[in-house]
């Protein structure tokens, strides 16, 4: 199989600034980016991750608002062409602690530094973080990077910032001191309601993440539940029950089958230890039920009821709900709960989209909104019609310091002798929706 190569690489801004911009073989036009960002702006909804134009194919990803793209005039594999995209991504990251506009304007000078070393000529050379660390010697400019959840958790001796996992992979970092180790149990839910509250399907996609400030490179063993379960018969019995799995390289799985142990010495940078899909129902974080009334003359009131079936313990941040309103709307009006804090709404006459923002929802309270609808005369006699035209209803949401699956980190052991290496372990849970949906 012939090399691939890629002829040009560059990050845009969300404004369509070129922030790196690197063309290896000079062989593509020179206002690739320029191209790029005009088709992919005016696209009808998202582009996609490839694309053809003008016997370029340009292959996309975007994070953070920031638009990485690989050009190449050459049949490359796109399997191949977006895990490029992705490993650059996680390379970025870790040399300079976070990915976002500020810190790759900043780190300019780094950043070519490993783009010299990833590729030459257009050919990929190699994407360790852990390899690259021999050729690479600039020093990163740290930048702050703001809470996702939009306010500060208070600290205490027992916890920590989630940004303290945000520092550079360096050399210097190894010259503090620091040994810390950060795991993350992170678990994407996709989940169908029917309009009558029911789960028509549920799926978590999982992963185990870590990201190592250990000094002399020390063996780690992490227990997981012990009774967890892998397969897909029907017939399988465990706290958790996941339908498959994969592991990094690097883990050795000699005691997993019977123990539920994984070993590994962790590389340098970030990392994920394990990835698991589980397709056994749950009780989901929110039930979602919504109703229709009749409100009067031309006035039809859709009614959205949220409950949380989280533990009182626990709260979902920046919830967002988001409903398409019928087509043929003349205006809509809101109402909250009483007692309400921390909620508003916003309807746009111009996309038909009603959206709902509650900044923090307690586990075992119940919201919920009625929206006043004008419809005219024609809808009002067809309401079939007119209730096909509105939703789905999505929601997102992000649960700190809680596990949808049950899924536990039992025990995580630092395999290094010397009575003064005292490491510090933080472990944290974040579930997340990835597409949350009820039908109306």
């Amino acid at each position: 199989m012939p090399a691939i190569s890629i002829s040009h690489f560059f990050i845009l801004s969300p404004r369509g600034d070129s922030i790196i911009n690197q063309n290896f073989r000079h062989d593509t036009p020179t206002n690739s980016p320029e191209v790029f960002f005009r088709k992919a702006k005016f696209w009808k909804g998202d582009a996609p991750p490839i694309f053809l134009n003008d016997g370029l194919t340009f292959i996309n990803l975007k994070r953070n608002g920031l638009w990485f793209v690989c050009v190449t005039n050459k049949n490359v594999s796109p399997p191949f062409a977006v895990e490029l995209l992705n490993r650059l991504c996680s390379v970025i990251k870790d040399y300079c602690g976070v990915l976002n506009e500020e810190a790759i304007r900043k780190n300019f000078i780094l950043i070519i530094e490993l783009l010299g070393e990833i590729i030459d000529f257009g050919y990929v050379q190699g994407s360790s973080t852990e390899l690259l660390k021999t050729y690479v010697f600039s020093d990163p400019m740290m930048v702050e990077t703001p809470s996702k959840l939009g306010f500060k958790m208070p600290a205490d001796n027992k916890t920590i910032s989630s940004s303290a996992v945000q520092k550079p992979i360096s050399i210097q970092e190894r010259k503090n001191n620091k040994n810390e180790i950060f795991v993350d149990i992170i678990e994407e839910l996709n989940v169908t309601f029917q309009a009558n509250g029911q789960i028509a399907n549920m799926e978590i996609d999982g992963r185990i993440q870590m990201k190592s400030y250990l000094s002399g490179d020390p063996d780690l063993v992490v227990g997981l539940n012990q009774d967890l379960a892998i397969g897909k018969a029907g017939n399988l019995y465990g706290s958790v029950v996941m339908d498959d799995c994969n592991f990094h390289e690097c883990v050795n799985l000699s005691e997993f089958e019977y123990d539920r142990v994984l070993q590994f010495n962790p590389p340098d940078g970030e990392f994920v230890v394990m990835n698991y899909r589980i397709t056994k129902e749950i009780v989901p974080p929110f039930r979602i039920q919504p109703f229709m009334e009749d409100a009067g003359p031309g006035r039809v009131d859709l009614i959205i009821k949220i409950r949380c079936e989280l533990p009182d313990s626990n709260y979902a941040g920046n919830v967002v709900v988001k409903c398409p309103m019928p087509k043929s709307i003349l205006g809509c009006t809101c109402d909250l709960g009483g007692g309400v804090t921390g909620q508003q709404t916003d309807y746009s006459q111009n996309t038909k989209l009603l959206t709902w923002t509650i900044k923090r929802f307690e586990g075992g309270s119940e919201q919920f909104l009625r929206a006043h609808m004008s419809l005219p005369t024609h809808a009002l006699e067809s309401p079939e019609r007119t209730r096909k035209e509105m939703g789905p209803i999505t929601m997102n949401f992000e649960v700190p310091m809680f596990n949808a699956s049950g899924l536990n980190i039992r025990f995580l052991k630092i395999t290094e002798r010397s009575k003064s290496y005292n490491p510090h372990r933080w472990v944290r849970y974040v579930t997340r929706s990835s597409s949350y949906v009820c039908r109306l």
